[in-house]
């Protein structure tokens, strides 16, 4: 919207107008009645705005530009790194646990298990990775 949009100056006229016509008892309505003029006018650049930044994101995800719309995902590295972090930060309480609870065997049972959640992850990372690379 123009700040010298010409039928919204018709408008403001054509209130101010009528003020002078009609009196200052009917002041808050024709305040009102232009505020929702210019309201309903925002509001249909703004949906125009929006449609036109919506048809630019498909048609540049459409051209091959595959980056999903939405927050960008952690790097294959990260979240392997990471999760492993993870695990070994957990590993010191369930270790003590573990070897508290049930002694040696604990503690090897514990570790047995956090390897093979690390494991499991990798795995799972490498079968998502092989997959991307097959599309």
């Amino acid at each position: 919207m123009d700040a010298r949009d010409p039928e919204l100056k018709k408008e403001l006229s054509a209130t101010l107008q009528a003020r002078k016509d009609l009196g200052e008892e009917y002041e808050s309505e024709l305040v009102d009645s232009f505020i929702e003029k210019v309201t309903d006018r925002v509001d249909s650049r703004v949906e125009q705005r929006v449609r036109r930044e919506l048809a630019q994101q498909q048609t540049s995800f459409a051209r091959a530009d595959r980056r999903p719309i939405g927050p960008p995902q952690p790097s294959a590295r990260f979240a392997r790194y990471g999760f492993a972090g993870f695990t070994m930060v957990l590993a010191i309480p369930l270790s003590a646990i573990g070897a508290v609870q049930a002694g040696t065997a604990g503690l090897f049972i514990t570790w047995a298990g956090i390897v093979g959640v690390n494991l499991a992850q990798g795995l799972s990372s490498a079968w998502t990775k092989n997959r991307h690379d097959e599309d």
